[in-house]
């Protein structure tokens, strides 16, 4: 059994960066779940398809390249926002999900764990992880922070519109019926509006630690035993 963390949260919160930083930390496998859905989107939008439809979703859930999950054409607003609505189809959330749990059952490169972030790791795809956060931040300085990782990749947007849009995807993502997005039960809480990276990891490491060190010291002691 591989140690898993979940990470969930909203969009610009730092989730994505706190995952990758505890994946490195612990020396686990790391998935953004959400470039799945942003995959799918962007294959539907290349092939001229409507993201709300549940056919053309699945066929770009059937369609995407993992090779560019590093693609910076999947980080725009207009696939964020298609995004979201593949999201909120049951046949694409059932054709990826067991992608998502084949990773964190056997994590990539024989590693001892996987940390996945998104908005239903905790509740829906990992509910027996063991250690979830859930990070949030005001929304002001998501947008802010989306502004500044557009203007990045050379992308020019009036920073009102993203704050619109931002709260408009959260709106629509704790208001579908299918894996809304919301903190799991036992999910630790991380507001990192006030936080800068580094102060943001090291909180974020002190709520996971005690949650999974008792696994790692199980895997020596197996090891050692075998």
């Amino acid at each position: 059994m591989s140690i898993i963390i979940a990470v969930d949260g909203t969009a610009a919160s730092g989730k994505g960066t706190l995952a990758k930083q505890l994946a490195a930390h612990y020396g686990f496998a790391h998935l953004d779940s959400g470039a799945l859905y942003r995959l799918t989107a962007l294959a539907v939008l290349q092939a001229k398809g409507d993201p709300g439809r549940e056919a053309d979703a699945l066929r770009g859930a059937r369609a995407i390249d993992l090779s560019m999950a590093g693609d910076p054409a999947i980080r725009t607003d207009v696939v964020g926002q298609a995004a979201s609505k593949v999201a909120g189809i049951g046949a694409v959330r059932a054709a990826l999900l067991d992608f998502q749990k084949d990773f964190l059952s056997h994590p990539p490169g024989g590693s001892p764990g996987a940390v996945m972030d998104g908005r239903d790791i905790g509740t829906v795809i990992a509910p027996d992880a063991a250690a979830k956060l859930y990070v949030d931040a005001r929304p002001e300085l998501r947008a802010h922070r989306r502004w500044l990782e557009l203007k990045s990749m050379g992308i020019d947007r009036d920073e009102a519109d993203l704050l619109k849009e931002l709260m408009a995807r959260d709106a629509a993502d704790k208001s579908r019926p299918i894996s809304p997005l919301k903190p799991a039960p036992d999910a630790a809480l991380l507001d990192t509006s006030d936080l800068g990276i580094e102060p943001a990891f090291a909180a974020a490491l002190a709520m996971v630690e005690p949650k999974v060190r008792p696994h790692l010291e199980g895997l020596l002691k197996d090891r050692h035993r075998g």
